[in-house]
């Protein structure tokens, strides 16, 4: 009897060391692999087989190191990014320009994301009643359950919540990802040849917006600045990124790979995106992945908003203080602007693609400006940018660039 408590006091004790551990890294997971995940991913591989995951694999790398630099601008500034920018740049009209820039686009694109991510957990609410008049209301209903939480919710709360929705989700994708027996040299020449097979840019876009989402580069350093106070904390930092990210990345690859196993053309809804799983789980397929919608759409709905809260904070200079009312105020008006947006009838699942295209659009700016904050000597000091760190830095600018080139050139090419 004494070792069996002894056991239970030791197992208690790795928990709660692991969720001391644990980091924004998980907030920024669970951002990315929400309902526009889901749907993007499943769009893919049915439409084009393994033929896209290069697109993931490259993304992924690109996450990981914007996000670590996030992560190192707040904690070695203790501020947001948008702070960091504006204390870099000395000239005001360009300075004032910049962060109008940041502001409009954060705030319209969170907008557009959060109706995104709401129209994913009334999907996913649909699949659970099996009555699609549902969506006249579930987009309050699920605007309810993300105000609750942002407003009674704290930073330790939601990250544990978040580890486990995050996890039960990726698991169910993997295993399934696994069981489908997916042809091995069919798959790695999707992940490593760079192929974009006709009509695929715009899926090739929502990828890369699904995954490399701009306003995530905010929220992390925003975040960053509250876990750690130390500069020491960097090596904890950077792996939380690594890990987190990576773990994400892996799990939309495995939504590919499980989808380029269903006999599907096109997908409209949850029952579509079900067939992925029904190898690993038959007939409860549909449940689960309306939970899956459901809580991916939830975790996401928080961070849009958060995110765009936290950037209003520092373009305005706001005090710290997420229980403030103006920090609130920016979140319940993002809030409301996805539920409004889903209730008037707009189809949810197109609703999602958009927002993945408009965030992949954002991202070079973004990414330029994150660029040169990490690369201000007075603000990071021995922390900044490395000459290889800058060279990965200016790869991904230039290949949100060139997707964005193509994709204008594509739309023009149409008319």
């Amino acid at each position: 009897m004494h070792l069996l408590l002894q056991k239970i006091y030791l197992s208690t004790e790795v928990q709660k060391f692991m969720f001391k551990k644990i980091g924004p890294g998980v907030f920024i997971a669970a951002a990315f692999v929400g309902p526009g995940t889901l749907t993007v991913c499943t769009v893919a591989g049915v439409k084009f087989g393994f033929a896209l995951l290069w697109t993931l694999l490259i993304s992924t790398i690109a996450t990981i190191v914007l996000q670590e630099m996030s992560g190192r601008v707040g904690m070695v500034s203790q501020t947001g990014l948008v702070e960091a920018v504006r204390s870099s740049i000395q000239i005001k009209w360009i300075r004032t320009l910049l962060v109008f820039l940041v502001l409009m686009g954060i705030l319209l694109g969170n907008a557009a994301y959060e109706a995104g991510n709401i129209g994913g957990a009334v999907l996913g609410i649909s699949g659970i009643i099996n009555n699609e008049t549902v969506t006249t209301w579930s987009p309050w209903l699920v605007g309810v359950i993300a105000f609750a939480l942002l407003w009674f919710g704290n930073y330790r709360f939601l990250e544990r919540v978040f580890v486990v929705l995050v996890a039960l989700m990726g698991l169910c994708f993997i295993i399934t990802a696994i069981i489908t027996k997916p042809n091995l040299l069919d798959w790695l020449s999707g992940a490593f040849t760079f192929s974009s097979p006709e009509g695929s840019i715009w899926t090739i876009l929502g990828l890369v917006g699904t995954t490399v989402v701009p306003y995530n580069l905010f929220l992390h350093a925003s975040l960053v600045s509250e876990k750690w106070s130390s500069k020491s904390n960097h090596k904890a930092m950077r792996w939380d990124t690594i890990i987190s990210i990576g773990l994400g990345g892996l799990v939309s690859m495995a939504i590919i790979t499980a989808a380029a196993a269903t006999p599907l053309n096109e997908v409209n809804g949850v029952m579509d995106m079900a067939i992925g799983l029904e190898p690993l789980l038959g007939s409860w397929a549909r449940l689960v992945m309306a939970l899956g919608l459901l809580a991916a759409g939830i975790t996401s709905a928080i961070t849009a908003p958060l995110a765009a809260s936290y950037v209003a904070q520092s373009c305005f200079g706001w005090e710290k203080n997420t229980k403030g009312k103006k920090f609130r105020m920016v979140w319940m008006l993002v809030l409301a602007t996805g539920v409004v947006f889903l209730s008037i009838g707009v189809e949810p699942v197109w609703v999602i693609q958009i927002a993945q295209v408009a965030n992949a659009a954002l991202l070079p700016l973004m990414a330029i400006l994150l660029l040169w904050t990490v690369n201000q000597k007075q603000i990071m000091a021995e922390h900044k940018n490395s000459r290889f760190q800058n060279v990965f830095g200016f790869l991904i600018v230039g290949f949100a660039l060139f997707l964005g080139i193509k994709s204008f050139l594509d739309v023009f090419s149409l008319i």
